[in-house]
């Protein structure tokens, strides 16, 4: 189903007391600071000079578009910070992972949506004139190929004509990032791409993966994330996956854990606060006793991977990025 995502594995650091500690004047809670910057460290520690990292999946531009947002995440300098050689060999990887006659960045449409999101948020922050020509060139191949698919929407390849949920959000979320970033998009992309998405959704407010049958809460949560990016939290559509996702708000996904977190921070935060805070809670529990020693999280298609979407379902308590903005 998905490429990138299996069951975490490592599980040494002490469990979090029953409370959160908040530092005076700083709503940050300390154990995600703690967790943010060990994860942080870990990763510039780890990368290759080339921006990619060096584990099974590390060398996926998906991957490394992950990393790069989950460092403009907490609000680093990518100019002259501490880590801002990560941030920009991260970019540089990028970039020099796009085929020059199409824009296509690397070897799938889900380490290319995950690439354009991580250009979309460095456009306008990082010192680098190649970025917005690159992130206009990546839209572009994400436009032509919706254009070219019978559903509107999106699956594996440019060239797919059949579409899927997984895929479909991640685009959606990629345009949106860059769009705010000042890039164009046209409405009717994110109508059509919607449309899709809705055909996919059961009566509870469910999604499947290709349509409304066998439905997923992890599903659940990028179909309410992207109505939510669309400003659509009135509609009963939207309503009814929020049902959903209440009742599965316990839920936690083995096979696809980082995916899941990634996606369900996201969708949660964007519902209600009170919502959010409750899930919040729970997951900065559940990450900090999976947290390895040395900063990382642990899968088994790579520990930077598992740590960077470990390290996007906190950022929601920073809200640096536009599409982290309720």
């Amino acid at each position: 189903m998905l490429k990138f995502f299996l069951i975490a594995l490592a599980l040494t650091t002490p469990l979090v007391g029953q409370g959160l500690s908040l530092r005076k004047n700083d709503p940050i809670p300390a154990e995600v600071e703690g967790m943010y910057s060990r994860g942080l460290d870990y990763l510039s520690k780890t990368q290759d000079e080339d921006g990619s990292w060096p584990d099974r999946m590390g060398t996926q531009p998906g991957v490394a578009g992950l990393c790069l947002s989950a460092f403009l995440a907490k609000g680093e300098d990518p100019n002259y910070g501490p880590h801002a050689l990560t941030i920009k060999r991260a970019v540089d990887y990028i970039i020099k992972s796009q085929q020059e006659e199409n824009g296509y960045i690397g070897n799938s449409m889900y380490n290319h949506g995950f690439a354009t999101l991580g250009l979309a948020e460095a456009y306008g922050m990082v010192h680098d004139d190649r970025i917005a020509p690159a992130l206009k060139k990546a839209v572009d191949l994400i436009l032509s190929a919706q254009k070219r698919n019978p559903r509107k929407a999106w699956r594996y390849t440019p060239d797919s004509k059949d579409a899927d949920t997984t895929v479909t959000g991640c685009q959606i979320v990629a345009l949106y990032a860059a769009r705010n970033a000042g890039i164009a998009v046209p409405e009717a992309a994110f109508k059509n791409a919607q449309r899709y998405m809705v055909s996919c959704r059961n009566n509870e407010g469910a999604y499947g993966y290709v349509t409304s049958s066998n439905p997923k809460v992890t599903l659940t949560a990028i179909g309410s994330l992207t109505l939510s990016l669309m400003k659509e939290r009135d509609s009963a559509g939207y309503k009814a996956s929020l049902n959903y996702l209440k009742s599965h708000i316990n839920y936690r996904d083995t096979h696809y854990p980082f995916y899941f977190e990634y996606y369900m921070s996201q969708a949660l935060f964007h519902s209600s606060e009170e919502l959010w805070n409750q899930w919040n809670m729970d997951n900065i529990r559940v990450l900090s006793v999976s947290q390895n020693r040395e900063g990382f999280w642990s899968d088994n298609k790579g520990s930077s991977y598992a740590t960077s979407c470990a390290l996007l379902s906190l950022a929601l308590n920073y809200r640096y990025l536009p599409v982290y903005e309720r």
